[in-house]
């Protein structure tokens, strides 16, 4: 394996990577209110992710950073093509990390409905856009002689490459919805496995079309392979764990929808970068557009130190905040009114999610 082909398996992990811990920060946000309902109920539902939101982002700074150094001209063809979505990608991204702050300063019902909204509208942007961009790569746009993009804004947006932005937005919301059954208690839990369990078979149907189609556009045939057939049974599984109330195990599987649909684009993708729909000669490849030998070996080194410190802390990060939402800390001690003196306080006990 080259240093080339190396950092294009770098990136798709990244991507992936991304996807897998975001993907549910989206879904959340996109269902608060509609799990959540009352304040109290829309304000725990964002507890949720509220410590380990910001945290995953990394990994779309990352990714981006690393197609830049190591393939430059495939970040400057598709940055500067895909220009003006990538401007709502970020747009999305910032007002709603400002929501996380901002939905809580006021009482007002009127300004934390307008936060909430944006919350719910940057939650769904985001994937969808970065969805249609990852489908445009594969489909293919206009490209020229000299590896610029020669279209406008809409010609990103045909039918693959809005189907792909639709998949992400599926399983960010069954990903999103497990994630809040497992992370919360009452009826928020209670929600939110109801309606894992309704999304679950549509979410499903959808990733096998994605996973046809996909293969049909990369010239490999109608049919998915094993890799899609199994993504498709583990989410379709994941909707009757959480309805059985076994989160944990809902969970890992649409981590594995979620890892394997993304994958499978990059896999269809290889060796190509960016597909030219003007001509396969004006294809960005893996070798034609590369970075220098001595660029790569540093940034090997690079990732080789600090990537294994990135996935230490967030992995201290997850397990500091493991608790559902409404459960009490670790070795808090019920009020006095509560337990008497010298009993014994289950941890995880949880408290009235009416409160």
């Amino acid at each position: 394996m080259t240093l080339a082909e190396f950092w294009f398996l770098a990136i798709a992990i990244l991507w992936t990577g991304f996807f897998i811990l975001e993907g549910f920060d989206f879904g959340v946000g996109m269902l608060h209110g509609f799990i959540g309902r009352t304040d109290a109920g829309k304000s725990d539902v964002v507890a949720t992710i509220g410590p380990l939101w910001d945290g995953n982002e990394v990994w779309l700074i990352v990714a981006g950073a690393s197609m830049f150094a190591a393939f430059p001209g495939w970040y400057a063809t598709m940055f500067s093509g895909f220009y003006l979505a990538i401007v709502l990608i970020l747009a999305g991204l910032i007002v709603r990390g400002v929501s996380f702050e901002y939905r809580e300063k006021v009482a007002r019902s009127r300004w934390r409905g307008t936060w909430e909204t944006l919350l719910t509208t940057g939650s769904f942007l985001a994937p969808f856009l970065i969805g249609v961009a990852l489908g445009d790569l594969l489909h293919g746009v206009p490209i020229d002689s000299n590896h610029e993009y020669s279209g406008n804004f809409w010609n990103l947006l045909q039918p693959y490459a809005l189907f792909v932005g639709v998949t992400l937005v599926m399983l960010c919301l069954l990903h999103g919805a497990t994630f809040i059954a497992l992370k919360s208690v009452g009826e928020v839990r209670a929600r939110a496995g109801r309606f894992a369990r309704r999304v679950g078979p549509v979410t499903a149907l959808v990733v096998l079309v994605f996973a046809s189609w996909t293969h049909l556009a990369s010239g490999g045939g109608f049919f998915p392979n094993v890799i899609s057939v199994a993504a498709v049974l583990a989410i379709f599984t994941s909707a009757v764990l959480v309805n059985d109330r076994r989160e944990g195990w809902a969970f890992a599987l649409t981590t594995f929808g979620m890892a394997t649909t993304v994958l499978s684009i990059f896999v269809d993708l290889y060796p190509r970068l960016i597909v030219a729909s003007t001509g396969s000669q004006y294809d960005l490849t893996v070798q034609n557009s590369a970075a220098g030998s001595y660029s790569l070996k540093v940034m090997t080194v690079v990732l080789a130190v600090f990537l294994p410190l990135v996935i230490v802390y967030e992995s201290w990060t997850y397990y500091v905040f493991r608790q559902r939402v409404g459960q009490r800390p670790v070795g808090e001690v019920s009020p006095a009114s509560d337990v008497g003196p010298g009993a014994e306080v289950s941890s995880s006990a949880e408290v009235n999610p009416g409160r």
